[in-house]
């Protein structure tokens, strides 16, 4: 049995909650390379052959880009639907399968946490998480994720510079993803979230004053909620609780702001809405894995 290559998987690897980059480094199949990029975002690129493996519910959002082989590698219910370059799979956080691996083959996987999603739907598509889901794909063909997990695959993930693009290849993934891969979840209980009018006006609140640090009260308020009432229904609505939203509003204004040239870090971190710059630093580095002054630096070369 081949032996994963844990040169860069040691004990301190941020994609060790990811299931199934743990289900695949307890099979035979070999990891190249792994790095994670940020707001939740996993590479790992493997190679595998003569090999079964399963997935059953891992809780994350996993995109499979076939880069060789996968020629006789097949989902067990699928036995008809043979892999190939170019083709990929999407495996939604409740998915579960069993397959049986042929032939050596070489693929990039993406993971992604459902919050990371959420994002994305109420901001992108101005809908509420639970309304859509991901489709359960095995050896699609769509060129354009084809090419994201190419130009990922190419990367330096240790290289600074090269994770930031590769955060914005995966938001660009991600969003291909939602527009050509959602379909709208059937039977969805609407009892309970905010109500679309809320929604985007506690939303839009947030964008509009990054700098502030507003309570639950004051959010509720906007909303002509209680504050208990109102903190169940965001998460509802916007997939994640009020703060974490927030944090992550702010961080993607700081690094709009990091792009303008001329203003120093500690005005980006008041900006931005972080108590202070030591705050800022703490917070970016634990989302993105580099500091701002290092994203800055490299980003200017």
């Amino acid at each position: 049995m081949a032996a994963p290559d844990t040169s860069l998987h040691t004990g301190n690897d941020p994609l060790r909650h990811h299931a199934v980059f743990n289900a695949l480094t307890g099979s035979r199949a070999s990891l190249e390379r792994a790095a994670a990029l940020g707001d939740g975002l996993g590479l790992a690129l493997w190679r595998n052959g003569h090999d079964d493996t399963a997935y059953a519910q891992p809780g994350h959002h996993t995109l499979s880009v076939y880069l060789e082989g996968g020629h006789s590698t097949y989902r067990l219910d699928q036995p008809g639907n043979l892999g190939a370059p170019g083709r990929l799979c999407l495996l939604p956080a409740d998915h579960e399968s069993r397959w049986h691996v042929g032939g050596t083959q070489r693929f990039l996987h993406l993971y992604f946490d459902p919050g990371y999603v959420a994002w994305h739907c109420v901001r992108l598509l101005d809908r509420e998480p639970r309304g859509l889901q991901l489709r359960d794909l095995t050896f699609a063909e769509d060129p354009h994720l084809f090419a994201f997990g190419q130009r990922l695959a190419m990367l330096d993930w240790q290289a600074p510079d090269a994770r930031m693009a590769g955060n914005a290849l995966a938001h660009d993934a991600v969003t291909h993803l939602l527009l050509s891969h959602a379909t709208h979840r059937a039977g969805t209980d609407w009892r309970g979230g905010l109500s679309a009018a809320a929604r985007r006006m506690v939303r839009d609140w947030i964008e509009a004053h990054p700098e502030q640090n507003p309570t639950l009260g004051e959010l509720a308020a906007l909303a002509g909620l209680s504050e208990y009432h109102f903190a169940r229904m965001f998460r509802v609505s916007f997939g994640m609780p009020p703060h974490a939203w927030i944090l992550r509003a702010r961080l993607q204004r700081a690094l709009r702001l990091l792009g303008e040239p001329g203003l120093c870090l500690r005005e980006i971190a008041m900006r931005a809405g972080f108590a202070s710059p030591s705050h800022f630093n703490n917070r970016f580095r634990s989302a993105f894995g580099i500091t701002p002054g290092a994203w800055r630096a490299d980003r200017v070369r």
